[in-house]
């Protein structure tokens, strides 16, 4: 079979491949060799996938229905075989390869083509809520995690140095400062350090046989809760955008979601805000002005 990358895979890695990386050449060949070793029978590449790595969808040699997921370097896989470990399948998607191979993952076989995106908005956010509260537990004592203030210093540093936002004029480079000084003041005080998914939203849980969904591909980070809640505010951005009340509606959500996870709210609104600003400011930076619209316009409400 032949292992085409779907596009989106292709698009979004090009947007952050370092100079010289040959990681998506030598993918066919690399998914080639993991489904020889494993003995797996291929049913299919998923699209559009994700935009870190490549899934196919196989059987193993017993015909347990799984997925094989390969992802370069920079993705950080073995971060998030080591979350999966932690997590045990306890609101996670599960590991069913017990041996380590680097940027390979074989998981248990979710419904890939179902997410909580699916339900109604009230809804889909209440299953996402409480599917993201049994992932937060303790990190293991002697973890190689990345922190929020490792990732979010990585992340400020960029926003610095693209100019605070000097391609988007004045306004961005105003929401640039904002964000900056939230984080700053966030980042004094965490009120708890727990195993965060990172990525959070509801594209990223499924629907499951076990249970009825499970969270799948972190790009796990330890932190506090409010961190990882944020990105689910921002949920169907566009969808907000569009309507006249989106403003007092993300307000809304952010109140209900931090009542219901025992979040502080006006930690959540300055996490939301940093990182819908710098996720609008890295879309400017790589050519998606109208990402970069709609992040930037729901991040002036905060």
């Amino acid at each position: 079979m032949a292992f085409e990358p779907p596009r989106r895979l292709v698009r979004a890695l090009g947007e952050t491949a370092p100079s010289g990386d040959d990681w998506l050449e030598k993918l066919p060949e690399v998914a080639q060799q993991a489904v020889d070793l494993r003995e797996l029978t291929v049913e299919r590449v998923q699209v559009p996938g994700g935009r870190s790595s490549l899934v196919v969808l196989v059987r193993r040699a017993d015909g347990t229905p799984a997925v094989l997921k390969l992802a370069p370097r920079r993705a950080r896989p073995e971060s998030e075989r080591a979350a999966l470990a932690r997590w045990g399948g306890l609101g996670a998607v599960q590991l069913v390869e017990p041996f380590a191979a680097e940027g390979v993952l074989v998981l248990e076989r979710l419904h890939p083509d179902v997410s909580v995106r699916s339900l109604p908005e009230a809804k889909a956010l209440l299953e996402a809520a409480g599917t993201l509260r049994r992932l937060w537990v303790e990190p293991p004592g002697d973890h190689a995690f990345e922190t929020v203030a490792e990732r979010t210093g990585r992340q400020a540093r960029v926003m610095r140095d693209s100019g605070g936002g000097s391609s988007g004029g004045a306004e961005v480079a105003s929401l640039v400062s904002a964000a900056l000084e939230a984080r700053e003041a966030l980042l004094a005080a965490p009120p708890e350090v727990r195993l965060l998914h990172g990525t959070f939203r509801q594209s990223k849980v499924l629907a499951a046989e076990r249970v009825p969904w499970l969270a799948v591909g972190p790009d796990p980070v330890v932190g506090e809760c409010a961190f990882d809640l944020a990105r689910l505010v921002r949920d169907r951005v566009e969808d907000l955008i569009a309507t006249p009340s989106g403003a007092s509606t993300t307000r809304r959500r952010i109140k209900r979601l931090a009542e219901s996870l025992d979040v502080d709210q006006e930690r959540l609104r300055g996490w939301t805000l940093f990182r819908a600003v710098e996720s609008g400011v890295r879309a400017l930076r790589v050519g998606r002005p109208r990402d970069a619209e709609l992040l930037l316009e729901f991040a002036g409400w905060l």
